[in-house]
This record gives C-alpha cells, sequence and structure tokens, in this order.
C-alpha cells in the first residue's frame, strides 16, 4: 500500500512537472511576442495608470490628483483669458493673400485669417518685406537669420515652433524672449530627473527576489532625495553632502539598468513621468499668460498710488482760478482732444506736442477723463504746466450731455488680428499680426461736448509727438470727417463679419491715435446717429460690445476718411520689435499700440526711450510713489 501511494505521489509530482513545462513553453512564446508588438506599436502610453506600488514613497497616485486638480485651474485659467478682453467677432473670418492683397475674391475659400483674442499675438511680419528671412533681434540688437525651410527629414524648424507659440500663448513669448534669463538651480533639476528614472526601474528590481540588497539601497536613495527636494527647492538649500548623493544613486540607477526588466513597466512609467511634466509646462504657460495679460491690463500700484496722492493735494490746497478758461471755447485756436484715465500718459502727449509746436500759446488740450482721476489730474497739470499751452481738464461723468446714453469713459478699443496662410508647406506658412486702434463711444460724443468748435486734433494717450502738429489744420480733407493714417495691411474686406450694407472690400483701414475731425462736417452727415444705428442694428446676436462697436466704427467711417501721409504716424510700438529706426525717426508722431505700453515694465526696452525724455521727472510725487517707467 505504502509503495502504491508512493508511485501515485510520483505520478502527480511528474504531471506537475510536465504542466510547468508546457507553462514555460507558451510564456516564452508569448513573452516575445508580445515585446515585438510592444515594438512594433511604438509602445504609446495607455495614459495616466494608478501604479500599486511595493513600498509606500512610490507617489504616483498623487501625482494623478494633483495632474487633475492642474486641469481643472488650467480650464479655469482659459476661461478667465477668454472672458478677459474684447475679441475680434465669432463671425468674422480674415483672408490675407501674401501675394496680391488685392485678390481678397479669388483665395477666399484657401487662405483665412484667424481673429485672435488680444491675450495671443504673433510675430508680425512687416508688409514691405517679400523674403523669407526674418530678423531675430535680441536686447543687445544681435540679428539671427532663419530661412523657414519648414519640416525636413522629421526635424521641426525651431521658428516654426516659435511662431506657433506666439500663436497659441501671444506677445508673452516676444517678452519671454527679451528676458530670459539662464538655468538655474542646476543641481535640484538634476536630482529630479535621477529620481524619475530610479522610479521608473524600482517596481522591477523590487521583483526580483536575489535583488533585495539592490532593492533596498534603491528605496532608500528614492527616499533621500525625496526628502531633500521637499525641503529645499533651489541650489542653495541643498545639503553640504549632496554630492555623495548623487554618486550613490548614480551608481544603483547603473546597477539597475545592467538586469533585464520589465520594458513595457519602464516605458509607462517614464511616459507617465513625460506625459505629467508636458501638462504641467502646459499649466504653468498658461498661467504665466494669464498673469502677463493681467500685468498688462492693471494699473500698476506705483500710478495707483500717484493717483491718490494727488487727489489728497488736490483737496488740501487751495482753489487755483483757470486764466485761459477763455481759450478752452475759442474756435480760431488749435485744440487737442485726449480721452485718458492715465495721468502719465497723458502729460507725455501734452509735453510732446506743446515742446515741438512753433507757438505753443495757440494750443489748447482737452484732457477727457473719468471721476476717479478728475481731480488728480487736475492737480497734476496745476502742478505741472506745459509751456503757453492751456490745459482743461474734464469730467465725462458730469457733463451735461442730451441723449446721451451713457455717461462712462470709453478709451481707444484695441483689436488684435492675426492672419495665416493655408497652405500645407510650413514653408510657405506666414502669420501676421497687428493691433487695430478703433474710436470707442466716447468719440462720439465729442461733437456734443464741444459743441462751439469747428476742428480738433484727437491724439491716443499712448502716442509721443516729434513734431510740429500745427500744419495738420491747414489740410485739405476735401469734404471728408475723419483724417487718419491708413493701414493697407488690412483691408476692409478681410473682415467678414461686415456684411451689412455695401462697401468696398478693397478698402485700407485706418487707425486712430492721431485722428483730424472736422466737427463741423462731423453734424452735418450726422455720424455720431449712424454709428448709433449700425451698433442697434448688430446687437443682439451674442457678440460682445467692442466686437459690434469695430463693426459699427469701420461701416461707419468707411467713406468719410482722409489718408494722411504715412509720416505722420508710425503704428506698432507696443507690439512690433522690428520697427526700422531711421522709420522712427521720421515720424511725427509715435503710436503704441499693442498691449507693451512704454509705463509698463513689459514695454518693449528699445522704444522706451522715446517715451521718458518726455516725462517730468522732477514732481516729487513721482519719487514718493516710486514711479520709474
Amino acid at each position: 500500500m505504502k509503495g502504491g501511494g508512493g508511485g501515485g505521489g510520483g505520478k502527480r509530482r511528474w504531471r506537475v512537472l510536465v504542466i510547468g513545462v508546457l507553462v514555460l513553453i507558451i510564456l516564452s512564446t508569448l513573452v516575445p511576442l508580445a515585446f515585438l508588438l510592444g515594438l512594433h506599436n511604438g509602445f504609446h502610453s495607455p495614459g495616466f495608470v494608478t501604479v500599486q506600488p511595493s513600498s509606500p514613497f512610490d507617489s504616483f497616485s498623487r501625482v494623478n490628483a494633483s495632474k487633475h486638480s492642474q486641469r481643472d485651474l488650467s480650464v479655469r485659467v482659459d476661461e478667465v483669458l477668454h472672458r478677459f478682453n474684447p475679441v475680434l467677432p465669432k463671425k468674422s473670418d480674415i483672408t490675407l493673400d501674401s501675394r496680391d492683397m488685392n485678390r481678397t475674391s479669388t483665395v477666399d475659400s484657401k487662405k483665412r485669417g484667424l481673429p485672435v483674442s488680444p491675450a495671443v499675438v504673433a510675430i508680425p511680419t512687416p508688409a514691405k518685406k517679400t523674403k523669407t528671412k526674418a530678423s531675430h533681434k535680441g536686447v543687445q540688437g544681435k540679428t539671427v537669420n532663419a530661412s523657414h525651410k519648414g519640416v525636413q527629414g522629421g526635424i521641426v524648424n525651431a521658428d516654426e515652433t516659435q511662431r506657433t507659440c506666439q500663436l497659441k500663448y501671444g506677445s508673452y513669448c516676444l517678452w519671454r524672449e527679451e528676458n530670459k534669463e539662464p538655468l538655474r538651480d542646476a543641481k535640484v533639476k538634476h536630482m529630479k530627473d535621477l529620481l524619475f528614472v530610479a522610479r521608473a526601474y524600482y517596481p522591477s528590481i523590487a521583483k526580483m527576489p536575489s535583488q533585495s540588497k539592490l532593492t533596498r539601497d534603491m528605496k532608500q536613495n528614492i527616499q533621500e532625495f525625496e526628502r531633500i527636494l521637499s525641503e529645499g527647492s533651489a541650489d542653495a538649500d541643498l545639503p553640504p553632502q549632496v554630492d555623495k548623493k548623487f554618486q550613490k544613486m548614480e551608481a544603483v540607477i547603473s546597477k539597475a539598468k545592467s538586469f533585464p526588466v520589465d520594458c513595457n513597466n519602464v516605458d509607462k512609467k517614464l511616459r507617465q513621468i513625460l506625459d505629467l511634466t508636458d501638462d504641467e509646462a502646459s499649466f504653468h504657460m498658461k498661467q504665466s499668460v494669464f498673469l502677463y495679460q493681467l500685468a498688462v491690463q492693471t494699473m500698476p500700484k506705483s500710478l495707483h498710488c500717484l493717483s491718490m496722492r494727488l487727489t489728497v493735494e488736490y483737496f488740501k490746497s487751495a482753489p487755483v482760478e483757470i486764466e485761459d478758461s477763455e481759450k478752452f471755447s475759442d474756435p480760431s485756436l488749435l485744440h487737442f482732444v485726449i480721452i485718458s484715465d492715465n495721468i502719465l500718459a497723458s502729460s507725455v502727449v501734452i509735453n510732446s506736442t506743446a515742446l515741438h509746436a512753433r507757438e505753443s500759446k495757440n494750443f489748447v488740450f482737452h484732457v477727457l477723463t473719468d471721476e476717479q482721476n478728475y481731480f488728480a489730474m487736475k492737480q497734476w497739470f496745476i502742478r505741472n504746466p506745459c509751456k503757453q499751452a492751456a490745459i482743461q481738464v474734464l469730467n465725462i461723468e458730469k457733463l451735461e450731455l442730451d441723449n446721451s446714453d451713457t455717461k462712462k469713459l470709453y478709451l481707444p478699443a484695441e483689436f488684435r488680428v492675426s492672419f495665416t496662410s493655408g497652405d500645407n508647406n510650413l514653408a510657405a506658412q506666414g502669420n501676421r499680426t497687428y493691433y487695430l486702434s478703433i474710436f470707442s463711444q466716447s468719440h462720439y460724443l465729442l461733437p456734443k461736448i464741444f459743441h462751439k468748435l469747428k476742428k480738433i486734433v484727437v491724439l491716443d494717450h499712448d502716442v509721443v509727438v516729434q513734431r510740429d502738429l500745427s500744419p495738420l489744420w491747414e489740410l485739405d480733407m476735401e469734404g471728408k470727417v475723419n483724417g487718419a493714417v491708413k493701414s493697407c495691411s488690412v483691408r476692409l474686406g478681410q473682415l467678414k463679419s461686415l456684411k451689412r450694407g455695401g462697401f468696398d472690400t478693397n478698402a485700407c483701414l485706418w487707425m486712430s491715435g492721431l485722428n483730424v475731425i472736422d466737427l463741423a462736417r462731423w453734424r452735418e452727415l450726422g455720424v455720431s446717429e449712424t454709428y448709433l444705428k449700425f451698433y442697434k442694428q448688430m446687437s443682439g446676436g451674442g457678440e460682445s460690445r467692442e466686437a459690434i462697436a469695430l463693426q459699427a466704427t469701420l461701416l461707419t467711417f468707411q467713406d468719410k476718411v482722409y489718408a494722411l501721409d504715412d509720416k505722420w504716424a508710425v503704428s506698432g510700438l507696443g507690439y512690433d520689435y522690428y520697427i526700422n529706426t531711421q522709420t522712427i525717426k521720421n515720424a511725427a508722431t509715435l503710436h503704441y499700440n499693442g498691449n507693451m505700453k512704454p509705463w509698463l515694465e513689459l514695454g518693449i526696452p528699445q522704444y522706451k526711450s522715446y517715451w521718458r525724455k518726455n516725462l517730468n521727472r522732477e514732481d516729487r510725487f513721482l519719487s514718493d510713489c516710486n514711479v520709474n517707467p
């Protein structure tokens, strides 16, 4: 019986061995097959997978949670960016033919422009340039010529990536290139890289019973790196013996690489880290763009301090009688109108204009502002008179205007328009970005506010004057209402949303900044009434107020603009890094349209000097409020 029992047990063991051998043969066939299939498919990451680590220090589950929270925050940042600024109408399709600007009707289906939110800016390509070389200038004036060769051999031209960044993230990319800093905290970044690699190899090494010592060493080094990184984020925070820890970690990783490991597991881990890094980089880029845009459109603390200090000083001081009050309504004098809520900007416009005037005593400036800045603006010009020119500050909220729908101050609206060609060849693709500065609703109140005047010159507060503007009053405007510099880089027909009424599709767009207004002709033609009619007709379609105002303004003035010579004004100093220096010197006025205003730290450095030299820096309130444009 015992012998029989022993024989039965031997047969069972034999059967178990046979089954085990068969299982090993099957596995030895399937594993290489799966590996080959993985290579064939390129080991595409299946996405974020929750990993159950064999040790408590693996933190991929926490990474997943932080990733989702960052994605939610990224979505909120996108929504805020979308609502932060006026955008062009959703219906507007802008077409650009780089070969012939007049052939807009034949390329509508092939090339379409992209109306972009003002939070986004691309490198502007001057219309006069026909070569495919772009001159990229740094802060020190260095230039690098890059040919747009597209994709060759699977490598994307770096310039294409840069242009994509600027289209997606706006002028932040331009500012970042100008203010790029050298790499810091290289040791901390190296520690993070080693930590990522060690985490990728650890699960495979931990499954090898014969490598228990290596598993303990890897776990100990990973925990040590995590502890160091949790206590400091800069090289200065690292302990003095960190170089030895680098050597230990590198030795452990090198030894782990010498063992055959599960390639799929390592690939999955590294791809998870890559995906996470891409998401974090995208999130931080969007967050940086939002903060950049916030800095652009928010009044700096120093300017707010200046306004408050001047307001307090106004009420503390004795009232000052205005000696030149009779000049404010004298139609024989030369009248300038500035719509602004910025004290320094208005001061620079007036100073630069009066400084270059042949006879400043004939110049009268009217500053139209809101109630919040009214008293500060008055006190500033009481303290800082400008030669013999007369200056009047008006509070739009206190003016008595008949049939006025609004008493809110509206500054000239700026719209960014980006054009891209529809060619599949990256080398043929071109990006052109322009800022269109157009009249706001406050401009249509000017004939009522200055009912005794017949002709005025309207200056935006981001303008610097370099020549005498007296000859503007001698122009024969041929019955037109608005004298302005036209920009033929963008034509009226390219704004596809303008489908109401007949208009010349080949007409060039005009820019605010420097505008000669014939108020008598304005009243005769009923320009304000025409604008209100267009505005009401276009309202109710779901478009923003700014987008409707843009369309209504362009249609209102389509046949009423007298083209000034290009030398009267050069625009783009608030977004275009590549304006020729000689062009700037020859221009009568400089227009800083765009995001990078000269009074902001984000302003383009090489253009700031033209603005600074017209600022009166001797006022004590500038130093008290730390105003240093």
